[in-house]
């Protein structure tokens, strides 16, 4: 039994978080409170009472350069409006360094490992910072989030801290500043044509044996097309990634997108490996039924996008994946310009075995990375209140996204109208101008997280309708931190992606019944082979030493 009058180490992690506040000097211990090293020859720049919900603005013009990912919908200009603004409220010029969307993990990668990354790394999704740790080319952010108040209200606030906990490495610390969110924000489920299930007498399904039972009755009215053609299959590693993930989340289990190869068993307590569990059986299963049934064209796990919309929008197929972009955007505004009296609605996630759940872990996003030699600069401390309050505080947020009030946009209560002649992703598409293309607002780069006010601000009606249902349910527990030693973590690597493959591979294989379900024993035993159980236990042994290590 623990000595109750022994503070655990997160408490004194805690403590000297909260020491950290009082001083720039960075002379507290311990995490998230700086790590002793002196910070009083790195402020030149830097305000010196600088506080959460306060404007920052830099104490002499100072410059840094952040690497951009280059979005081809709203390709970088030097003349957007954010550049100069942001200059002018902080004092700070971003110098963006710009990489293509479809190199940036490639290029990022090339540019750290030669020293030549710039002290900004944004567009970072956890856990990509892991591969760059051990050569110690990135900072452990944790160390100084004493210098970010914004960044560590919305923490407390929001209770993010099991969050955070799940990122930290096997020395406590974090790598990674990541976005951060007050609730989370499930983006993606199925769509139908309304009008073909008021045809038919049908309502929109809750659950995924009455999508089931919607798809049979299509088909029987259809008989020579498929119900549902789907897409995001191409240019990631698991195909129908947005289906697998939503199906996974209904079956409370990691899948597509969200995939991972450990999960945490809330029965077993401990991880276990993720494709090789009941649960991602029943997705395939459930998946190998529908295309067995011709419910679902096998094609939706090769095609293009393109192809995809193109099916639905020749009423080949009646039902396909979306988000509330999409929806507006590409299905709707189209099949009402080519289908007469076409009507499509996107549906809360379908209910699955899980129940209303959503899955844990979703309030970080992708986010910032710094350059370890970044800490060598006079302006290190400014720096750092920089980005405190471009990507967290609730006034730099609101600045990323909408821009500059009465100029691009208007607010009342919390409403935002974009301006008179401004779209934002087609809302007007008469308008002359762009949020994103033409003023820089809006951009990946610098705009996620944030209160649900703000998040929400942005919601089409469609969307708000979603995510009002989807806040309603329950949100499933965050795994527990695990980190890896630098050898486990090369050992684990050596492992990770070889069982991956074999999951992702076996997974479609069963799905098109091309391997009969008959052989998933077979197929574990496979993943055995590949040492399956060594990775687990890997896990579960970090999973034990770190629980025990932080009380």
């Amino acid at each position: 039994m623990k000595n109750t009058g022994q503070l655990s180490r997160r408490q004194i992690l805690a403590a000297a978080g909260f020491i950290g506040l009082a001083t720039l000097t960075g002379c507290g211990s311990g995490d998230d409170g700086g790590d002793g090293k002196d910070l009083s020859k790195k402020q030149d720049g830097a305000m010196k009472n600088y506080r959460a919900g306060e404007q920052f603005k830099a104490a002499k013009p100072l410059s840094f350069e952040v690497l951009h990912n280059n979005n081809p919908v709203y390709p970088l200009k030097d003349s957007w409006l954010f550049w100069q603004e942001l200059s002018k409220r902080t004092g700070v010029t971003l110098k963006p360094i710009a990489v293509p969307l479809s190199d940036y993990e490639k290029k990022r990668s090339l540019l750290i490992g030669a020293g030549d990354a710039p002290f900004l790394i944004p567009k970072t999704y956890h856990p990509a910072e892991v591969a760059f740790v051990s050569s110690g080319a990135i900072l452990a952010v944790s160390e100084y989030v004493h210098l970010m108040p914004n960044f560590r209200a919305k923490v407390k606030k929001w209770k993010l801290e099991p969050e955070l906990d799940s990122i930290r490495q096997s020395d406590g610390k974090y790598y990674l500043l990541p976005g951060l969110h007050e609730k989370p924000k499930p983006g993606y489920s199925m769509s139908f044509r309304t009008d073909v299930l008021d045809k038919l007498g049908l309502t929109l399904p809750t659950t995924w044996d009455e999508v089931y039972d919607v798809f049979k009755a299509i088909k029987a009215e259809y008989p020579d097309r498929y119900p549902f053609s789907d897409r995001w299959s191409t240019n990631t590693p698991f195909p129908a990634a947005a289906l697998l993930s939503y199906l996974g989340q209904a079956h409370g289990v990691k899948a597509g997108w969200t995939y991972d190869n450990i999960t945490f068993g809330q029965k077993e307590q401990k991880f276990v490996f993720t494709g090789a569990t009941a649960e991602f059986r029943q997705i395939v299963e459930y998946l190998r039924k529908l295309v067995d049934e011709k419910l679902m064209d096998p094609e939706s796990f090769t095609q293009t996008d393109d192809d995809a919309v193109k099916k639905l929008l020749s009423e080949k197929s009646f039902a396909i994946s979306a988000n509330p972009q999409e929806l507006v955007q590409n299905y709707r505004y189209n099949l009402e310009r080519q289908v007469k009296g076409a009507t499509i609605e996107m549906v809360p996630v379908p209910i699955g075995p899980a129940g209303p759940v959503v899955l844990g872990g979703i309030r970080l996003e992708n986010g910032v990375m710094i350059a370890d030699k970044a800490l060598e600069s006079s302006h290190f401390v400014a720096m750092m209140q920089f980005v405190d309050w471009l990507w967290y505080s609730d006034e730099g947020q609101r600045f990323a996204k909408w821009g500059v009030q009465g100029v691009t946009y208007t607010s009342s209560g919390g409403t935002y109208e974009l301006t008179d002649g401004i779209s934002l992703m087609g809302s007007d598409p008469d308008a002359p101008k762009d949020l994103q293309k033409d003023y820089g607002f809006f951009n990946g780069v610098f705009t996620y997280g944030g209160s649900w006010e703000l998040v929400s601000s942005s919601f089409s009606p469609d969307e708000k309708k979603f995510q009002d249902a989807m806040a309603q349910r329950r949100e499933l527990p965050v795994d527990p931190a695990h980190p890896l030693q630098s050898v486990e973590q090369e050992q684990a690597a050596l492992w990770d992606t070889p069982l991956k493959d074999h999951v992702t591979q076996n997974a479609l294989q069963f799905i098109l019944g091309k391997r009969p379900l008959s052989e998933w024993d077979d197929y574990v035993g496979e993943l055995k082979a590949k040492n399956m159980d060594q990775f687990i236990d890997l896990h579960n042994q970090a999973y034990e030493r770190f629980k025990q290590e932080n009380g």
